[in-house]
């Protein structure tokens, strides 16, 4: 039987650690080797037991995920991070990613996303979930091209969105042309989701 994937899991809330215990034990080839509820405690359990993988929140007491990344990244042999965290924005999957961190899981991502995740790190792969993947898919586009995109998800159409940016109507639609190119969504209503989930516009946006 093949070694196991030794997993050492960092996150604040009691309640959600557990569960994610309880999640990773039932995969055959994970094991959790130790746990922490904040980030000292996760940089003193990485010492402790050497995992293979760290499952890490960003939003800890003491020291945040960010700097836990960082630091584990001046040891000889790091672990492989998974990042979990509620942030979606593009500006912190990258500032995680730029970190060291292999992987990017949302909270609220699938069981099967958790126990994928951990197993693609630990092969030298990234993981990034959906929403993550959309937020990284941000940083390609321009700065107007945002600016469009915001505006399309607010309900403007390309005219309005024209006369608001001081553009022509055919110079907004090719900026929306590129917009659905660069992130593979080809309808509004795809970008309106998209543009929230990324927090380019308000969620409780009608």
């Amino acid at each position: 039987m093949a070694e196991r994937i030794r997993v050492v899991i960092a996150e604040d809330h009691t309640i959600v650690r557990q569960g994610l215990v309880a999640l990773l034990q039932t995969a055959d080839d994970i094991e959790v080797v130790g746990e922490a509820g904040d980030g000292r405690g996760a940089l003193d359990a990485v010492a402790a037991h050497s995992p293979d993988v760290l499952l890490c929140d960003l939003a800890m007491p003491g020291l945040g995920g960010l700097e836990v990344i960082k630091r584990l990244q001046e040891e000889p042999e790091p672990p492989r991070v998974v990042v979990l965290s509620m942030y979606h924005d593009a500006e912190w999957v990258k500032r995680a990613l730029d970190a060291g961190a292999s992987g990017y899981l949302l909270k609220g991502s699938g069981v099967q996303d958790v126990v994928r995740a951990v197993r693609e790190v630990a092969k030298g792969e990234s993981f990034l979930s959906p929403g993550a993947t959309m937020a990284a898919r941000s940083e390609d586009l321009t700065p107007r091209e945002r600016e469009v995109l915001t505006l399309l998800a607010e309900g403007h159409t390309s005219k309005e969105i024209g006369s608001v940016l001081n553009i022509s109507h055919r110079t907004a639609e090719h900026h929306r042309a590129r917009v659905m190119q660069k992130l593979g969504i080809n309808d509004v209503a795809g970008l309106t989701r998209y543009a929230i989930r990324t927090g380019l516009v308000d969620q409780n946006l009608k």
